[in-house]
């Protein structure tokens, strides 16, 4: 979708929307967008100067459509779309392994400034084994230079997990990409040992000849799965404490038939077949958030969403619970209680919101919300995220507020501020909530339809008409928010 299109469609939907609706968004909720890189041909055909508008109309989008996080796959096959000394230039950027972009360009460092303008977080998606097929692998990569460390399963590469060089390695990628950008997560999607190919198993004999000790070689497998999910957290932690560390799963952990502990469904298992314990993750606090990827349909006969979403809820384990869900998956099937309304939107959300350890979704992929796939951009606006959100509280990492912003003033038309000290990072304002109140209005921050802005710019230039009472508050890393100032 074209961004002046997505313009016409807030201004009629704004218009459209009653206060009804907007109540029953929240005030906090995560509502993140993929947004892929690996198969993409767009950039490698297009200019620098094509390619960031490209980017810009995708986080316009998300941020017209009140979403407020951009998973960004920078490094979609142990290749980066940024400038790294330990791995080559993406071909999906450049066109060929290892080049640089030209005009030189830093997508990394565009999009993490650019969705912070927009108040939209920015999490770096990583796939952490996948290396490509024989020519998507140039020179200079790690797998010519330790090929032993590497098996070829199908026609693709990938790390084995089950050396300790190669978490090591994995490990250095995430403490530099933690270290060099002022990122607010690091995600990994759901291909932990690679999806089966049918009648050929993994090929790795020979390190698990070398570290399997005679353990079942599934629950070794999870075990070195398991080991890599837990240094990635330490490494994190010990560099920046307040980026949380998501994961996105297959939506199938096991299937009841198979394991009394596990959804009433019958589909692939990524426990026996990724051999990805995630639970376990979240249970050990490896974890901060979890994305379980429901892209079937409510009452999909092998794998229900409706009971997916109630498996995952039940087993949230203390830890932030979104739903990953597919936006053709969801504009393409009628809703189950009512066949008149044509897709699943409104009820996929309404049952998200009704469950206790749920606090947001992921919208897959970022194209079909651009394109606007069946009315879906048009929806979100006018209905279920109508209103502006901010992304969960992280207790675990940090509850202490900001301090409050200070020299609030407004002439004219525009309000201005300036950010509260902070003696630690963790309490450093990254954002800030403007919200808006009709003369004689109940002054009430709790209300999501209130929020006229979430931004890192420390200034709200007012476009209506009235006279409006503001409060401005301050966020930090962790969305723990200041008590507000009155203007």
């Amino acid at each position: 979708m074209k961004l002046k299109t997505l313009l016409l469609i807030l201004i009629a939907a704004t218009c459209a929307a009653t206060m009804h609706t907007a109540a029953q968004n929240p005030k906090r909720e995560f509502r993140g967008v993929w947004l892929p890189t690996v198969g993409d041909r767009y950039y490698q055909n297009h200019t620098t100067a094509e390619n960031k508008a490209y980017l810009l109309n995708i986080l316009d989008s998300a941020q017209l459509t009140h979403c407020n996080a951009i998973i960004f796959h920078c490094r979609p096959q142990a290749d980066a779309f940024y400038p790294s000394k330990l791995e080559p230039w993406s071909l999906w950027l450049s066109g060929k392994p290892g080049q640089a972009p030209d005009p030189y360009w830093d997508p990394m460092e565009f999009m993490v400034t650019e969705a912070h303008k927009r108040g939209l977080e920015l999490h770096a998606w990583i796939n952490p084994y996948r290396v490509g097929s024989e020519s998507q692998i140039c020179d200079s990569a790690l797998l010519r230079k330790h090929p032993e460390w590497f098996l070829k399963y199908g026609k693709q590469y990938y790390f084995d997990p089950a050396y300790p060089e190669c978490r090591d390695f994995i490990n250095r990628v995430v403490a530099d990409i933690v270290t060099r950008y002022d990122i607010d997560g690091l995600h990994m999607d759901d291909y932990f040992y690679p999806y089966p190919i049918k009648d050929t198993d993994f090929p790795d004999t020979t390190s698990y000849a070398r570290y399997g000790n005679g353990q079942d070689k599934g629950d070794w497998r999870r075990a070195n799965v398991d080991s890599l999910i837990a240094s990635m957290h330490r490494t994190i932690a010990s560099i920046k404490p307040w980026v949380r560390f998501g994961i996105s799963p297959f939506g199938i952990w096991r299937n009841k038939k198979t394991d009394p502990r596990g959804s009433d469904t019958n589909g692939l298992q990524c426990y026996d077949a990724l051999y990805a314990d995630c639970p376990k993750w979240t249970r050990m606090g490896w974890v901060d958030y979890m994305v379980p990827q429901l892209y079937w349909q409510m009452e999909h006969k092998a794998a229900s969403d409706s009971v997916l979403m109630d498996w995952w809820n039940d087993n949230a384990n203390g830890r932030d619970m979104y739903y990953g869900l597919a936006i053709r998956n969801t504009m393409n099937y009628a809703n189950t209680h009512n066949s008149n309304i044509p897709t699943q939107l409104g009820q996929k959300l309404d049952k998200m919101r009704s469950l206790a350890h749920v606090g947001g979704v992921v919208w897959w992929p970022c194209y079909d919300l651009t394109g606007n796939y069946k009315g879906v951009a048009d929806s979100l606006i006018a209905r279920q995220q109508s209103t502006l959100a901010l992304p969960p509280m992280y207790p675990w990492l940090d509850n202490k507020a900001p301090g409050d912003v200070v020299k609030l003033k407004k002439k004219h038309n525009t309000l201005t501020w300036q950010a509260p000290a902070a003696s630690d990072e963790m309490q450093r304002a990254v954002k800030y909530v403007v919200y808006r109140f009709k003369k004689g209005e109940k002054i009430d921050t709790s209300r999501a339809e209130a929020i006229v802005q979430i931004s890192d710019q420390a200034s709200y230039v007012e476009t209506a008409k009235g006279k409006f009472t503001y409060i401005v508050t301050a966020v930090d890393h962790c969305n723990n928010e200041s008590r507000g100032v009155k203007k």
